[in-house]
């Protein structure tokens, strides 16, 4: 059972928002240049680039990755969509991976956001494994409050807190009706 069906908040999510909704970064903070747009996802700027899923900036080299957060109380995961710093061998064999299909073994990387609510994440030593067929890596955290956070789950409070860190605030719309 999901007992986070127990708290009208919860519901309210669902009914509202459809339920739990991902939180991207679109691109790494130490990126100088300008953001990327709809109309323009690639941005260079002399030797740097920034796309979609890779970033290249004077020596470093970035991937976008997935880190998957369990909400406690439901089957449901917050998906966060930060960029991680990588080797370039790493980055190179990912670029293979996605063009040609190479295998991807993943690797030691480091976190390119600081992320809501994780004070200290941005350049926290974080692992990367294959995201599966398709899919980005995924971000494992090896220590500290984001480790745990991935081991033991968000409450639904601190959901709600890292949606509205993001600039989505939903509070209000997530409050009980007033009559």
């Amino acid at each position: 059972m999901n007992l986070l069906a127990l708290d009208a908040r919860w519901r309210r999510l669902q009914e509202k928002f459809g339920g739990v909704f991902d939180i991207g970064f679109d691109m790494p903070s130490a990126w100088p240049h300008a953001e990327p747009t709809a109309e323009a996802p690639e941005v260079s700027a002399g030797e740097d680039r920034l796309a979609p899923e890779l970033c290249r900036l004077g020596e470093a080299r970035f991937l976008h990755a997935i880190l998957p957060l369990p909400i406690r109380g439901s089957d449901e995961v917050l998906y966060l969509a930060p960029w991680a710093e990588v080797p370039s061998e790493s980055f190179y064999a990912y670029l293979d991976h996605i063009s040609d299909g190479a295998p991807f073994t993943g690797s030691a990387a480091r976190l390119a956001n600081d992320l809501p609510l994780f004070p200290g994440s941005l350049g926290q030593e974080v692992t990367l494994e294959p995201g599966g067929e398709g899919a980005r890596p995924l971000i494992l955290a090896t220590d500290g409050p984001l480790a745990e956070a991935q081991d033991e789950g968000i409450s639904l409070d601190q959901l709600i807190d890292l949606y509205a860190a993001a600039g989505q605030d939903i509070r209000q719309a997530l409050a009980a009706d007033e009559a």
